[in-house]
């Protein structure tokens, strides 16, 4: 078993409607690294996946958003799911918990539909970054620089483009994270 993320702790951001897989394979990954990871979401007790369209598993929720600083992470995980990202938007507590992370210089990996919270969070202005294709035109209004690969990496953040893009994606990510210094 790797150890490449041993001592790390990785905040996972969600609302109802995230993309299952964009969640449980990442999370899987950066435990089998050896991270510690935890389900935040502005919900307290239980979040919703989905399948696509179909409804997925219920997960329980490890900190509620109002309790979550990101002083006490290392890392953090936006899945996508068009639902997920679109709530978490509007809520300024969740995008005051992800403009945290890039305030703190701390790296973030976002997969799919989840680069639209990083939109409200004022952080894509100057960065190439990849996303679910429908996201383009956003990203690229908030000054991102778009384009259509596997898994990108600039300048602290990750991102990806859907589902099957996920090896490639957990791979950067955990490269990225072990690189953040782990908190003491």
């Amino acid at each position: 078993m790797s150890q490449e993320l041993n001592h790390k702790k990785i905040a996972i951001l969600v609302a109802d409607g995230f993309e299952q897989v964009e969640l449980t394979e990442p999370k899987q990954a950066f435990e089998a690294a050896g991270a510690q990871t935890h389900i935040i979401s502005p919900k307290s007790d239980r979040v919703e996946g989905w399948n696509h369209f179909d409804r997925g598993d219920s997960f329980t929720v490890d900190v509620p958003l109002e309790q979550a600083k990101a002083e006490d992470y290392d890392a953090l995980l936006l899945p996508g799911g068009v639902a997920n990202p679109d709530q978490l938007r509007t809520q300024e507590a969740a995008v005051q918990f992800i403009k945290s992370f890039f305030d703190a210089g701390k790296p973030v990996a976002a997969i799919c539909h989840g680069p639209w919270t990083l939109i409200e969070a004022k952080v894509v202005k100057g960065r190439t970054v990849t996303s679910w294709p429908s996201l383009k035109t956003d990203l690229e209004n908030a000054g991102a620089n778009w384009v259509d690969r596997e898994v990108v990496e600039d300048n602290g953040l990750v991102t990806s483009r859907n589902p099957k893009d996920i090896p490639a994606f957990n791979q950067k990510a955990i490269e990225l994270f072990a690189k953040q210094p782990a908190m003491k």
